[in-house]
């Protein structure tokens, strides 16, 4: 019995929540008020994304189907899998996102698909749908599509003319792994694809010489994926693969996907998932190594491999390291600013500024909107010296003092 188009987008929505590289920051802003067509990157609104400045962009996130060619072990779409199949036509993808963006309900899409007959017949139909959207019907939101890897180079370019972000998923951070629980996939295979896009992406920023334009393509540039949790590998090794895959072919975002435990899984996967923690904090150990100038070995040596759960990398390094402790704040340089606990990238640059006029307080800092409670044990301004402390576990009370402690701070 033929499945409704209501009860396919049921499944191959449910069954596109498994993939975490869905993201719509990055790329340029248009607006089909302005410019004629139809839709928007801009405003805000089914899955949300969220973009550097704060926007919320809402996107129709689905597989094209769920239906793959490939067993890998980690995958609730596997070919050996006892999930409820459906597919969509390209056509049906188009009307879809069409209709959801004149409801109000999206500004853009998030295409993904298992992998049918081929990975080229896979990716041209998902680059039918991008091409129909933006030629056919001036679709001018946000489209995001999850490349297949080993499709012809020409099909994952002609992709990059209508996504504003194509995401190359490395799904495990060894080849080990990969060759353990997808031996049908190629790690050397995603990488030269990675490698390919990065080239692409590159030439197209250049301006010609005859025109000084540069080529619209990927604007949002690429993404990946790894799963947490699934092959045993510990968050120093997770966090050096995504460390080299943003160095070799500058990754706008590498994203972890905490592995969640499937039906009929293989006996070598873990029967429980881990805590959705550990995804957090190596979200904010890769912030870490990516803008403020912390080396992986530095968040991760302390601890054996594996990121502290009970507290964020940043003030874990912090109490690793008192002898680096109090920076003062009028004098201190940028690098060394951004190492304290409780201060971001945009404050640091607030101070930087701020101290050229005056000496910084306690209470400028506070105007700048700093924490005071999380940066006092850490920092010296005018007037303000932390006491000395004799332990970890005094500093950690200081740091997050309870109400009838603040009156000694």
């Amino acid at each position: 019995m033929k499945k409704s188009l209501q009860q396919r987008l049921a499944i191959l929505s449910d069954a596109a929540k498994y993939d975490a590289s869905c993201a719509s920051s990055g790329t340029v802003r248009r607006d089909s008020v302005k410019s004629g067509g139809l839709g928007s990157t801009e405003g805000a609104g089914i899955c949300h994304a969220y973009a550097p400045d704060g926007r919320c962009i809402s996107l129709l996130k689905i597989l094209l189907t769920n239906f793959c060619i490939f067993d890998c072990a980690y995958c609730i779409n596997r070919s050996s899998s006892n999930v409820e199949r459906a597919r969509f036509t390209p056509e049906e993808v188009v009307w879809l996102t069409l209709e959801f963006y004149r409801r109000n309900y999206i500004e853009g899409l998030f295409l993904s698909s298992g992998i049918i007959r081929s990975p080229d017949h896979t990716m041209g139909e998902m680059v039918r749908v991008a091409r129909d959207l933006r030629t056919v019907h001036g679709f001018r939101g946000y489209i995001h599509l999850k490349s297949i890897p080993d499709a012809a180079p020409e099909l994952i370019e002609e992709a990059g003319l209508y996504a504003d972000r194509l995401s190359l998923n490395i799904e495990l951070p060894t080849d080990a792994g990969i060759g353990r629980f997808a031996p049908e996939k190629r790690p050397d295979g995603i990488r030269r694809a990675m490698g390919e896009l990065r080239r692409k992406i590159e030439a197209a920023d250049d301006p010609t010489l005859q025109t000084k334009r540069r080529k619209r393509f990927v604007p949002g540039g690429q993404s990946t994926q790894m799963i947490v949790g699934a092959d045993g590998a510990d968050d120093a090794t997770i966090l050096r693969t995504s460390a080299r895959l943003y160095g070799s072919y500058g990754l706008k975002r590498v994203y972890y996907s905490a592995f969640s435990p499937i039906p009929d899984a293989s006996r070598a996967l873990p029967l429980i998932k881990p805590p959705l923690v550990r995804e957090h904090r190596l979200y904010q150990a890769d912030w870490l190594y990516r803008f403020y100038g912390f080396g992986v070995d530095e968040i991760t040596g302390a601890t054996g491999g594996m990121l502290d759960l009970d507290m964020d990398p940043k003030l874990a390094w912090a109490l690793a390291n008192r002898d680096a402790f109090p920076v003062d704040v009028n004098r201190a340089a940028r690098e060394r600013l951004l190492r304290v606990p409780g201060l971001g990238t945009k404050t640091v640059e607030a101070i930087l500024s701020s101290r050229r006029f005056r000496r910084l307080r306690l209470e400028d800092l506070a105007r700048l909107g700093v924490s005071l409670r999380k940066v006092r044990a850490f920092i010296e301004a005018e007037g303000w010296t932390p006491r000395r402390l004799a332990d970890r576990a005094d500093l950690k009370t200081l740091f997050s003092p309870r109400p009838e402690q603040l009156s000694l701070l």
